[in-house]
């Protein structure tokens, strides 16, 4: 399937602004403090024990944590920003649940967390099958944060899609987390059924390389194999398009001198003379 041109130039003018709001948001931040002592940088210098390693291995490892959590912030607005392309984005959902939808939900993540237990079960898609016809009398509205919930007007289908963007799903939060996407899910489908409502567990990279199986187990333990949705099957997503991950990652390659520069500057700043 070609990409429209339009479209690709639209996704194309909003990676190149992104990644160059991004540099230059990034060094005029950390050049702006490099004199603070409660600067991002400076705030994280005082291990000793990576300091007894030498300046250098001192700043790029405050730098990296840096770069690392503003970068994902970058590329979760970016991905944002491509999806209003192609469909209404919302940030959360909200509507009526059952009772016993609740309880259904509660009884299989306790199946699917334990691990050891007779009971234990893997998810999969069917586990929802019928879910929206368990409505007793006891209902009540309820209001989720969601970090993607994309509507397709052409198609009718919406997905609630949970992004890590490295893909680290955390041991404590992962119960949670696929709790409140299924109690979205729930709110949805009872409005729309359960054929129009898809859940996903998204990276926008592939931590195991690009093209090879996801394999982290917290990930599995929770989600169906058809609910992960994975670098490029991400990006595909949200740019509408089965070349969206190709136009996006082609773009960032073309624009991520901006980010180096920037990091050139920083560096001059807080290591002068090569330090």
């Amino acid at each position: 399937m070609s990409t429209n041109v339009n479209k690709e130039r639209a996704i194309r003018a909003i990676v190149s602004n992104a990644v160059k709001t991004y540099a230059n948001g990034f060094s005029m931040r950390h050049l702006a403090e490099v004199d603070d002592e409660n600067g991002v940088i400076n705030m994280k210098i005082h291990n000793v024990f990576i300091a007894a390693l030498g300046r250098e291995i001192q700043y790029y490892s405050a730098l990296a944590r840096s770069l690392d959590s503003s970068l994902g912030n970058m590329l979760e607005s970016m991905a944002i920003s491509i999806a209003q392309l192609n469909y209404d984005v919302s940030q959360h959902v909200e509507g009526i649940i059952y009772q016993e939808q609740t309880d259904y939900i509660a009884e299989l993540l306790e199946r699917y967390k334990n691990t050891k237990g007779e009971n234990h079960k893997k998810p999969e898609l069917c586990d929802y099958d019928g879910i929206t016809k368990m409505r007793s009398t006891a209902k009540h509205s309820k209001r989720h944060e969601s970090d993607y919930y994309l509507k397709d007007t052409e198609t009718g289908k919406s997905y609630l899609i949970e992004l890590k963007i490295g893909g680290d799903l955390d041991n404590k939060k992962a119960r949670s987390e696929k709790e409140a996407l299924l109690e979205q899910y729930c709110i949805l489908a009872n409005e729309e059924g359960e054929d129009n409502v898809k859940i996903l567990f998204a990276t926008a990279y592939n931590r195991y390389g690009e093209g090879k199986p996801w394999t982290q187990g917290r990930v599995r333990q929770f989600f169906a194999d058809e609910e992960l949705c994975i670098s490029r099957d991400f990006w595909n997503l949200v740019c509408k398009d089965e070349g969206g991950y190709d136009i996006v990652i082609d773009e960032y390659k073309k624009n991520a001198h901006f980010i180096n520069e920037a990091l050139d500057e920083i560096k001059s700043a807080y290591l002068p003379d090569g330090e």
